[in-house]
């Protein structure tokens, strides 16, 4: 096994450089062109045999119990190194197979009835909430944030991707019903009321953020502007004015596509205009990694616009608007991985190394995915009537730039 291991790294290394000392202390270094270089130890036969036969998902879980462990640098720039060989070319016949596999069953893995999907949802969302306060922003915005130059802080990015999201809506003029499909804290649908003047209605199947988010909107005096529920988007039935979701796409599942776009149709009223925020990918079709699926997201999956386009156009919507966020997540899971590195040892109070270690390579991993693979942002604007919106787009940059509580009309 050591020798095999030793030929797949020979295979695999094309840019950049890797060093690893094997069980036995033996040290070897694959080298190939430029490119990012790191180092790291296996501890045990056990740790070679699992990053042979199925290396997406072992290399997570061997970092995790101390049997993989980086050498003079981090687990960020470790697998930089891995994952920029990977995605360059570098041949890894075990993981190939193990892909293979996963998108054959990958319809199985993602079916998701309601009570699948509360399930899901609890796995990652009903953490710790001081967890959460502890890595991201004051708003506790868990998605992509905008950088309109690059060099924002992540709060300031974070108000900017509210404002954009929030120009896209067109929210003309105040009163108008929002539904927040996935609310997360309430972040969006306080923003929306307190800055845009609409009423919005939060849906949400987290216990943890429902609770917070209530006493959130009590404390903002908007409790008779806002409301939460604990519901599935399935069970939605009242016309509403406009849709919003972000980063709750990922979780509906393949198989529920046609009807989540079914269910957005028929909720909003013939004049309603919706915003589609969710993780993607630009290569085509794929599936999840499956030690974040394990650990991370259970249920996941960042689709293709060829798998999410399809079902846009059964459900009888019209696109009005599509943009590609490329770099912008990478941005805002930099300054979550600084953060929590920060904040490190308050986190390790709350739950365990094991756990801390689990994190560190979640977000050095989702950081890596949109810097080095084909993983994106989309946002899809959807309506059901063609004269719902202006001609052109002016009325978004206006709407963007115009100060809280003005609405512009196009």
């Amino acid at each position: 096994m050591p020798m095999l291991l030793h030929a797949i790294l020979t295979r695999l290394i094309r840019h950049g450089r890797l060093t690893v000392r094997f069980p036995d202390g033996q040290e070897r270094r694959y080298e190939g062109g430029p490119g990012p270089e790191a180092a790291m130890a296996i501890a045990t036969g056990r740790a070679q045999r699992r990053l042979v036969l199925n290396p997406a998902l072992a290399m997570g879980e061997l970092y995790m119990d101390r049997e993989v462990e980086p050498l003079g640098c981090s687990i960020y720039e470790l697998l930089d190194v891995l994952v920029t060989n990977v995605w360059s070319g570098g041949a890894h016949p075990g993981e190939r197979l193990m892909a293979g596999l996963r998108l054959a069953r990958r319809r199985v893995d993602q079916l998701n009835p309601a009570a699948r999907a509360r399930r899901n949802v609890a796995h990652h969302y009903d953490l710790n909430g001081r967890l959460y306060a502890l890595f991201l922003d004051r708003d506790r915005q868990y998605s992509c944030a905008y950088f309109p130059r690059g060099d924002e802080t992540l709060e300031e990015a974070q108000a900017a991707k509210k404002r954009h999201i929030a120009a896209k809506l067109r929210l003309d003029r105040p009163g108008l019903h929002v539904l927040d499909i996935g609310c997360g804290w309430g972040g969006m649908a306080l923003t929306l009321a307190r800055d845009w003047g609409a009423r919005v209605t939060g849906i949400t199947l987290s216990e943890e953020q429902l609770a917070v988010a209530r006493q959130r909107a009590e404390e903002a005096g908007l409790s008779g502007q806002v409301r939460f529920e604990l519901m599935d988007y399935r069970a939605w039935r009242e016309p509403v004015d406009r849709i919003v979701s972000v980063g709750m796409f990922e979780h509906v599942g393949i198989d529920h596509y046609r009807t989540f776009f079914r269910r957005v149709r028929e909720a909003l009223k013939p004049d309603g205009v919706a915003l589609i925020h969710a993780i993607g990918r630009s290569s085509g079709p794929g599936s999840t990694n499956p030690w974040l699926a394990k650990y991370i997201f259970p249920g996941g999956y960042a689709p293709a616009l060829s798998e999410v386009v399809p079902a846009v156009e059964k459900a009888g919507l019209w696109i009005t608007d599509l943009e590609v966020l490329r770099l912008h997540y990478a941005l805002t899971l930099r300054e979550w991985r600084r953060r929590f590195a920060a904040n490190r040892d308050a986190i390790q109070a709350l739950y365990d190394e094991r756990f801390c270690r689990m994190f560190e390579f979640y977000l050095a991993g989702c950081e890596l995915s949109f810097r080095r693979t084909d993983h994106m942002v989309w946002q899809l604007q959807l309506a059901r009537e063609k004269e719902a919106l202006p001609l052109t787009r002016d009325y978004m940059f206006e709407a963007e730039r115009a100060p809280p509580r003005q609405p512009v009309s196009a």
